[in-house]
């Protein structure tokens, strides 16, 4: 969004909208940054969700009645029946009790809960922003599709629960990284959208390769992240815990087992994982092209910022997915790698973001 005028009690941003008054821009950027912090928090719960093995703990889909927790030791053992009737019960967890129920059953209640308060978060200003005026044309357009975008992840969720319900103890692979990627969608959504209000923009052209640089860099890091919900989603973590080698060797000879060949990136452990590391390597190599080239092209320290902070954090997030993999994915240092894909996600649409809003481009 360009900058907003001293003299104008109204903003324009680049797409057309309309903030009035002036306050409200920065009113609408709060809240849009509070919402990523908050689809940021619901990504670690989902995390912890799966590595705590809750997620298939609610085999009820309530969306508007379950809000609130069993009250009861009637209720309690009402869903407790419930869940002995899943296929995860009688594979993985017979004979749990009904205290290491409730221990696995609070952890996917307050991913829904927490889901669903997101959407009162947004929902709620939204439409406050919308009866005063303060949002109008293609930014409400794109709100308004971030709401819906929220409504089917949602959705997404509960298909990828429904998958985990029947012959299974764990849901599938390709569900759990569809619902990821929405997360993703949706997080990438509300941060451009924040980053447009904020006001500012840099001068200048900018070289077309750094700005091509940091597009590929993106999707190499979105790829990268997708990749990890399949490595989740089969649990692949908990294999070939030795680095730089698998198993003690450079490329897994299990890499083509299954037949035909093409589902071996999706459902073979060792493909899955070596795609992973050779995404993660292409992310970390990617991220330091970018910052030497933004170095030789002398970008100004505002261009610069965002590519200094995604190059070190790239390196940290390589770091923590080796002692993720060779400590054999503990809970907490898990998580922090989830963290960390996260932050290197939103670093590069930062970058983009950043070298977007120029005066030109060079080259």
């Amino acid at each position: 969004m360009s900058n907003l005028s001293d003299e104008s009690s109204e903003a324009r941003s680049s797409e057309g909208a309309v903030l009035r008054p002036r306050d409200d821009a920065g009113a609408i950027t709060l809240w849009l940054f509070a919402c990523c912090a908050m689809v940021i928090a619901m990504m670690l719960i989902g995390a912890i969700t799966r590595l705590t093995e809750s997620g298939l703990s609610m085999v009820e889909w309530r969306p508007l009645i379950g809000a609130l927790p069993p009250l009861s030791d009637m209720e309690w053992r009402r869903i407790f029946d419930l869940y002995r009737q899943s296929s995860e019960y009688r594979l993985e967890n017979a004979g749990m009790t009904l205290t290491e129920f409730k221990t696995i059953f609070w952890w996917e209640y307050i991913h829904r809960v927490w889901g669903r308060l997101i959407g009162v978060v947004f929902a709620v200003p939204f439409l406050w922003f919308l009866i005063r005026g303060a949002v109008r044309g293609r930014l409400a357009l794109r709100l308004f599709g971030l709401f819906l975008l929220g409504g089917l992840q949602g959705l997404i969720g509960w298909w990828m629960v429904k998958s985990g319900l029947v012959d299974r103890a764990d849901v599938s692979q390709y569900r759990l990284t569809v619902h990821l990627g929405m997360a993703f969608l949706i997080l990438a959504g509300l941060l451009w959208t924040a980053l447009d209000l904020l006001p500012g923009a840099a001068s200048g052209p900018v070289p077309r390769v750094v700005r091509r640089a940091a597009a590929a860099l993106l999707i190499v890091a979105s790829l990268t992240a997708l990749s990890g919900g399949l490595v989740a989603g089969l649990n692949a973590g908990f294999a070939y815990n030795d680095w730089p080698l698998m198993n003690g060797q450079a490329f897994p000879e299990e890499y083509a087992d299954i037949v035909p060949f093409w589902l071996n990136p999706f459902e073979n452990l060792a493909a899955v994982q070596f795609n992973h590391r050779i995404l993660a390597y292409a992310t970390v190599i990617g991220a330091g092209a970018l910052w030497f080239a933004a170095v030789g092209a002398r970008l100004d320290a505002a261009r610069r910022r965002p590519i200094d902070l995604l190059f070190g954090m790239a390196l940290l997030q390589a770091g923590l997915g080796i002692a993720t993999l060779m400590l054999v994915a503990p809970i907490p240092l898990a998580v922090a790698h989830q963290a960390g894909a996260i932050a290197l996600f939103c670093l590069s649409v930062w970058s983009v973001h950043r070298l977007a809003r120029t005066g030109g481009v060079a080259g």
